[in-house]
Order: structure tokens, then C-alpha cells, then sequence
């Protein structure tokens, strides 16, 4: 193995030390620590109390696991109550210490520990989600070797970097910061950020994220963005976000909650009193009181929303899309019709050279007319320039270097190249100009058989004589029809293309990727328009786009999803969830999987419904054991806990990408 090769590879383990897969340990969390010694103490208690030990021995390892799984529970519950607002936490303390007061406190510490195992598997789910996060945060480096014109190399932390700064990067570095490349080329490996199973060519000109690998060349590269602002920062702060938000239906179980709760209490209340004055004993009064607030307690339903939203967020993260909300994920399973952008969301964006026509009498084949037209167009800067400089390299032609170049807005590029002065702009520029002619007429037939293919129309002059028009197009993402036919599977409505581009160009793109109805030369204010009128007639739309035009419209949808690689700042702020990895096979993946999540949600409540009310009829008509209440209560509760986490396997993610497919 060559010397450089060796250091790619040492450089390449060092970056990937440097952004460990992060997933929380069991123990590292304070509630699972105590849930264990709560569990540990409540079974030195039963081997102490089952033999015949000493009462004072048991009693004491049962108050011990008390403390150790009730406290924090019970301390929470009284903030709770201090703000005037009744915690189930506190109903399950006061349940256990009732229970010890009436001789039951095997029963109590029962209680205890599967109340403080339920709160640590929620512990459990949200730290998993906040993984996430750190996760994307540990992508960057955290030092960049920055090139100053009087100090020469100098290391600082990627927090001092500032837009415009030089930056060395050098083989298997990870990249410090979003920017653009200046110098020097490199294959760089993405898949962190956009997803792409092989590195990709980078050179000058080229965009470059924070997180990602060089390889095996060096490059110098312009800072585009401070740290704070870069797209993984700004996917952290997304994920960070969604972590802390509840969804619509958690909200609505929460006010139910809370007079649920208060009725709870006076039945309770009722169930103790009523009958002691009509002459029932304490202790079984007591016991039936105390097994009817537990069992009663809405614990599993409110358990039974937020892990399954929360945990569809963090797997959803994990393969690219994140969803800024709970309330998002629930709201993109309700979707019955999405509405695409064309320009960098069906397309990539990039202009691409698919037609070259030599005029008669030119004198020159393709090959020759694009070697031309790419030297004239080499120095420019305008992206259907680099689509031909790009297609004439595809082609290994040698580029002539060019001179007298100058460009002129609106018009396009002239150059001298070898003897020959070639200009090269659009037709409108260039047709005006020409003396009626069958070269001329030649000319604006070649322009318009390539507008009617939606195509844009470049001519090409040599030496003041037509001699091609060349046609560009915008390239149509190739997992663009699957997506299609998927959402219209998955919704039983074909999308809906709203574009500001031309209709021809709109309805050629629509017939490649299976869309049916299009609305064309939109501005910002009329796709509103058109969301509006989709919602009007009944629909919950979900907009996908990625230009600051289509931020409006994503605001206004129930649902907007930004493409993440190229969405401006200001959409991606108005839109609920971003495609990280402009993948739009991951927008019908993900609806299935919002709705599968709805689904457990559904499962959920039933779940906890049923257990509640079998356990409170048992309680009312027979006699209900306490330990046999508290399993039952607690174990609904750890059943729709752990039900809601078998959305974050990374099957699950499969099985909803599965079913876009197949519908």
C-alpha cells in the first residue's frame, strides 16, 4: 500500500473517531439507574419477607425501594400540584404509601418499581431521540486548518471560522464547514448528508458540507457559512426541536387528563367513604380505594401517543427526512394529495446539454460545434455554460483556451477560439440581428422543434454565421416517476406539478414522471392560490419544494417538505419536515410511516382502554388484589411504551418504504 494511501486511511479512522455512532447506555440515564435499584431492593425484600425473615428487616429494604423509585415521581408531582395541576405520578406515590399504610407494602414497592421501569423505558425513547441530534452535531470536526495570507496554516476550533475564510482540507479530513472549492480536487464522501452511496468528484466551484470525508486529494475551499448556520447544524437544530414538541392528540389527552384525574380522586374518594359509613371494614374499604386509583389511572393512555410519534421522528431522521414535530408526523399520514415544485424537486437543478444541431452548411459535425461553444463558454460563470462545458469533457474533447472572452447579461458569451470568433446566447439576442436568410430561416426551426420538446434553445454563431442550436434541459431526478406512482398509491391521487416555469416545459416533465394535472407560470402568491383551492376542495396537501418562491406555499399547505440539499434558509424555516438527502423516494416512505405510527396510536388507545376498563369492573363488582391491579395497570402501560418503540428498528423504516412502493 503506497505511503498516501496509508495516510487517507489513518486520517479517515482518526475523522470517524471523531463522529462515533452515538446511542445512550441504559445506565447513563438517572432514571434507569434508579428503576434498578428500586427493582434490586423490592427483591432483596421478597427473598427477606418469603422465608420468614425478620419483618423489620423487609419493611426497611421496602421503604428503601420507596425512596429510591418514588421519589423522583413524587417530587415532580408536587411542583405539578404547586402549579395547581394534579400529576398521575403523585396519584401512583399516594397509592404505594397507601398500600403501606394499611400493611400492604409488598404491594406498594410492587407498584413502585413498575411505575419507576415505565418512566425509565420513556427516559429510554427520548434519549434515543436525542441521539439523533448529538449524532449529527458529532459530524463536524471540531478544529479546521485555516490558511491566513500573513500567518501561513493556523489551526482553530470551527467556531472561529467566518464566511469567507480559507480552509485546507486535507486526505481524510472531515470537512469543517459548508463552503464551495477553490482549489485543488478530491472525491468526497456524502452519504452523511445527501445520502450518496459512492464519493463524488469535487473540484473548483463545487459545494462541500460540514461533516463530510475528503479522500485522496487536498483541497482548498471558501467558507459559505459559520458553523451555527450549516446544514447539519441547522438538521440538528430541526431534530433538537422535534424532540421537544407534542403532537395535537398528546395535547388533547393531556386536558382530558387532568379532569380525568380530578374525577378520579372523588370517586376514590366516594369508594372510601360511602362505604365505611355504611359500616364496611377500613382495611378492605382502604385496599378497594387504593386498587381502584390505580388501576384507573390514564398513565397507559398518555403513554400510548407520544413514543410512537417520537420514535417514527428519530427513525425517520436516521434515513434523511425530519420532521420538525410531532404534530408534523402525525399530519403527513393524513395526506391525501401532494403538490410538487419542478425546478430542483422533481429536477436536480443542474441545466444538461441532450440536443446539438449542426445547421446546413455549417461545415462542422457535433463534436467540433461543442468544442467550440465549451471553449468560448469556459470562463463564464452562467450554468448553461458549465452544462456545455460539462457534456464536451463527458465526450474527452480538448478544450481550446480562449480569448477576447466577454459576456454580456441577457445576451450571452463571445470568444475568440483558435481563428474562429464564436458567440453563443439565446435566440432572441441572436435571431433579431440576422439578415433574412435560409440560414436564419433554418435557424428559428431548429429554436422552435426544440421549445416544443421543452427544451432551452441556445444558438451558436461562428465568425457572425448560424452554424447550431443547442438545447439544455433541466435533469429529471431519476427516482422522480417511482415517487409519483407511489404517492399516488399511497393517497389514491396523482400529485399535482405547481411550477413558475413555462407550460411546455412543465407539461414535458409531467408526462415523464406520470403527473396529470399542472399548473404552470405560477408566482409565489398563485401557488398559494392553488393550495388553497386543493385544500377548498377537500384535500389535506402536502407541498414539496425548495426555492424561496415556494416557501408561501408550504407555509400555507397542511404539510410542507423542503428538499434539504438546495432549499433556501427561508424555506426551510416554512417548511414542517426537510429530505436531508434530496431523495424523493423518502417522501412516500415516510407518509406510510406516519401512518403506520398513527396506527400504533390507535392500538395504543384501544389497548389502554380496554385494560382500565376490565380492571376498574373488576374492581367495582368483585375483588380486585392489589398486585394483581398494579401488574395489570403498570403492565398496560409498559405494553403501549414498548409498542410505540418498535418504530424506531430500522425495519420499520423498510417496511414503510416497502409499502410506498407497493401500496
Amino acid at each position: 500500500m503506497s505511503s498516501s494511501a496509508t495516510a487517507v486511511r489513518d486520517r479517515s479512522e482518526q475523522a470517524g473517531s471523531v463522529a462515533p455512532s452515538r446511542r445512550t447506555r441504559l445506565f447513563a440515564l438517572p432514571e434507569t439507574r434508579w428503576a434498578a435499584v428500586a427493582l434490586a431492593l423490592f427483591l432483596a425484600g421478597l427473598a427477606a419477607q418469603l422465608p420468614g425473615g425478620p419483618p423489620w428487616l423487609f419493611w426497611s429494604l421496602y421503604l428503601a425501594c420507596y425512596l429510591a423509585g418514588g421519589w423522583q415521581p413524587g417530587l415532580a408531582g408536587l411542583r405539578a400540584l404547586r402549579e395547581k395541576t394534579l400529576d398521575v405520578d403523585l396519584l401512583m406515590v399516594v397509592a404505594a404509601i397507601g398500600a403501606a399504610g394499611i400493611g400492604q407494602v409488598m404491594d406498594g414497592a410492587l407498584l413502585i418499581v413498575i411505575f419507576a421501569t415505565s418512566g425509565a423505558l420513556e427516559a429510554v425513547a427520548t434519549a434515543r431521540t436525542e441521539d439523533s441530534v448529538r449524532g449529527l452535531l458529532d459530524l463536524a470536526p471540531d478544529t479546521a486548518t485555516r490558511l491566513n495570507p500573513h500567518r501561513g496554516e493556523e489551526t482553530v476550533p470551527v467556531t472561529a471560522l467566518e464566511v469567507g475564510d480559507l480552509v485546507l482540507v486535507r486526505p481524510g479530513d472531515r470537512i469543517a464547514a459548508d463552503g464551495a472549492v477553490v482549489a485543488g480536487a478530491s472525491e468526497v464522501d456524502q452519504a452523511t448528508i445527501t445520502g450518496e452511496p459512492l464519493p463524488v468528484d469535487k473540484a473548483a466551484g463545487d459545494e462541500v458540507f460540514a461533516g463530510t470525508l475528503n479522500g485522496t486529494g487536498s483541497l482548498r475551499m471558501r467558507v459559505g457559512r459559520r458553523a451555527e448556520d450549516s446544514v447539519v447544524a441547522r438538521i440538528a437544530g430541526l431534530v433538537e426541536q422535534a424532540s421537544r414538541t407534542k403532537a395535537t392528540t398528546q395535547l388533547f389527552i393531556e386536558k382530558v387528563e387532568q379532569r380525568y384525574s380530578i374525577g378520579m380522586v372523588v370517586a376514590t374518594i366516594a369508594l372510601f367513604v360511602i362505604p365505611l359509613l355504611c359500616g364496611a371494614p377500613l382495611t378492605d374499604t382502604l385496599l378497594r380505594a387504593m386498587t381502584f386509583m390505580i388501576v384507573a389511572s390514564p398513565c397507559a393512555v398518555v403513554l400510548a401517543t407520544m413514543p410512537p410519534l417520537l420514535a417514527a421522528i428519530a427513525n425517520a431522521g436516521r434515513h434523511g427526512v425530519l420532521a420538525k414535530s410531532a404534530v408534523v408526523m402525525e399530519r403527513l399520514g393524513a395526506t391525501t394529495l401532494v403538490a410538487f415544485d419542478k425546478t430542483g424537486t422533481l429536477t436536480h437543478g443542474t441545466p444538461e446539454l441532450t440536443e446539438i444541431q449542426v445547421l446546413p452548411g455549417a461545415g462542422l459535425d457535433e463534436d467540433e460545434l461543442l468544442r467550440l461553444v465549451a471553449s468560448a463558454e469556459h470562463p463564464s460563470e452562467h450554468p448553461l455554460g458549465a452544462a456545455t462545458v460539462r457534456a464536451a469533457r463527458q465526450r474527452g474533447l480538448e478544450l481550446t483556451e480562449a480569448s477576447e472572452f466577454s459576456a454580456q447579461p441577457g445576451r450571452g458569451v463571445a470568444a475568440r477560439v483558435a481563428d474562429h470568433f464564436v458567440q453563443v446566447g439565446s435566440p432572441a439576442a441572436f435571431l433579431s440581428g440576422l439578415d433574412p436568410h435560409p440560414t436564419a430561416d433554418a435557424t428559428a426551426a431548429a429554436v422552435a422543434r426544440l421549445r416544443r420538446l421543452g427544451l432551452t434553445a441556445v444558438v451558436v454563431l461562428v465568425d457572425s454565421r448560424p452554424v447550431g442550436v443547442l438545447g439544455i434541459r433541466d435533469q429529471t431526478r431519476a427516482e422522480a416517476a417511482a415517487a409519483v406512482a407511489a404517492l399516488t398509491r399511497l393517497t389514491g391521487a396523482v400529485p399535482v406539478l405547481l411550477t413558475g416555469d413555462n407550460s411546455t416545459t412543465a407539461a414535458r416533465l409531467a408526462g415523464e414522471v406520470g403527473i396529470t394535472e399542472v399548473r404552470a407560470e405560477l408566482l409565489p402568491e398563485d401557488k398559494v392560490n392553488a393550495v388553497g383551492e386543493l385544500r377548498a376542495a377537500g384535500h389535506r396537501v402536502t407541498v414539496v419544494g425548495d426555492g424561496i418562491n415556494d416557501a408561501p406555499a408550504l407555509a400555507s399547505a397542511d404539510t410542507g417538505i423542503a428538499m434539504g440539499g438546495a432549499g433556501s434558509d427561508l424555506t426551510l424555516r416554512a417548511a414542517d419536515a426537510v429530505v436531508v438527502r434530496d431523495d424523493l423516494s423518502a417522501i412516500p416512505a415516510v407518509i406510510a410511516l406516519s401512518r403506520r405510527a398513527r396506527r400504533v396510536v390507535t392500538a395504543n388507545l384501544v389497548i389502554a382502554g380496554v385494560f382500565i376498563a376490565g380492571l376498574v369492573i373488576w374492581d367495582l363488582t368483585g375483588t380486585l388484589p392489589l398486585p394483581l391491579g398494579v401488574a395489570g395497570h403498570e403492565g398496560s402501560t409498559i405494553i403501549v411504551g414498548l409498542n410505540g418503540l418498535r418504530l424506531l428498528r430500522r425495519a420499520a423504516w423498510h417496511r414503510a418504504a416497502r409499502s410506498g412502493i407497493t401500496g
